[in-house]
């Protein structure tokens, strides 16, 4: 095994073989993925791609650590027996999606554009919600094809990266963002790079999490990011509850900062023939498909009971009155960021 990819979901059925199919073709050789609390058949679903050979699943079922369930099920990872022995791993979410820009758009094809790379960031490019409000059956990189501009200047958390990266010791443990606990002894061996191939900065080796921002971060790779999916798509997103900051409710201001539709974005269907050769070949086993069309009518089925309580109800009709987002100019962003780089120093230095 060369490419381990690490998963976290619940109540993602509906999404997770075309999300399968997609980074089998970029060149993933197997997936580890852990569950919690699924009430969609996600888990049941897991069970038989593992008996297909396609992934390694395990039930993350708490209790968490405080770090929450995200954390949690990297901390597992960490131990597992296909994490020590994979040579690069990246973990994920099943909202994203790697694109590579550069020979046949495969893993192989990265590594050869930078062969010295130790870790390669991955920026989000946000897309948004497309203007669709009900949630349709239909491909996730069909559907959302509006994104955000190549350069964007804000919010900084557009800017933030997943890290493929080499597992050759210089880090002990799988991050959300980056990989951790580095060994000190050997940190002097990573060789960072981002998305354009650009050597990075020693900081990146040891506590960056986000790109520059206000430049292009996407000439070799971007990690296609869709958190957001249809309006009915969010309430059901509000309702499942966060990975990581699980205590905090999803409403307008996420919404906001990431329902960019400013630009089209097709790259991705670079590798639209062996990903729909993979997906093909997924839903051809019979109990798979019908998991696949359970959990769409789960999804229609939650979301009319969400809607009988006035919370949802006032999310999904918030989110039909919000226009979409515009990027801030450069000027205000720079405004912004002068007074955040002003608030550090106040707080760097209060007693």
């Amino acid at each position: 095994m060369s490419h381990l990819a690490i998963l976290c979901v619940r109540n993602e059925a509906a999404f997770l073989l075309e999300w399968l199919a997609h980074h089998s073709a970029v060149g993933f050789d197997h997936f580890l993925i852990f569950s919690n609390d699924c009430q969609d058949g996600t888990d049941v679903m897991l069970d038989r791609l593992q008996e297909l050979g396609h992934v390694t699943h395990i039930r993350n079922d708490g209790p968490f650590d405080k770090g929450g369930i995200q954390f949690t099920a990297l901390k597992a990872a960490a131990k597992h027996e296909l994490v020590k022995k994979a040579e690069w791993i990246l973990p994920l979410d099943v909202d994203e999606f790697v694109n590579i820009h550069c020979g046949d758009h495969t893993l192989s094809a990265l590594h050869t554009a930078i062969p010295d790379a130790t870790a390669i960031t991955l920026t989000w490019r946000l897309f948004g919600a497309a203007s669709q409000v009900r949630y349709a059956d239909t491909p996730v990189l069909e559907t959302f094809t509006r994104a955000a501009p190549a350069v964007l200047y804000w919010p900084w958390r557009a800017s933030m990266f997943k890290t493929l990266y080499r597992n050759d010791g210089v880090y002990k443990k799988p991050g959300v963002h980056r990989p951790r606990d580095s060994n000190e002894k050997k940190l002097a061996k990573a060789r960072w790079y981002d998305g354009n191939g650009t050597v990075l900065p020693e900081q990146f080796a040891t506590k960056r999490i986000f790109s520059n921002f206000g430049q292009d971060n996407y000439g070799l790779v971007q990690l296609n990011h869709y958190p957001l999916g249809a309006m009915e798509s969010y309430v059901l997103k509000a309702d499942r509850g966060r990975a990581v900051h699980s205590d905090d409710l999803l409403g307008l201001d996420y919404w906001v900062e990431r329902n960019f539709n400013t630009e089209e974005d097709l790259t991705i269907q670079s590798l639209a023939g062996p990903r729909n050769a993979a997906l093909k070949a997924l839903k051809s086993d019979p109990a798979l498909a019908q998991m696949h069309e359970d959990s769409v009518s789960w999804r229609s089925s939650r979301f009319s009971q969400l809607l009988q309580k006035e919370p949802f109800r006032a999310l999904f009709g918030r989110l039909m009155m919000t226009p979409p987002s515009h990027p801030v100019t450069r000027q205000a962003a720079q405004f912004m960021i002068k007074h955040a780089n002003l608030g550090r120093k106040v707080h760097k230095s209060a007693p």
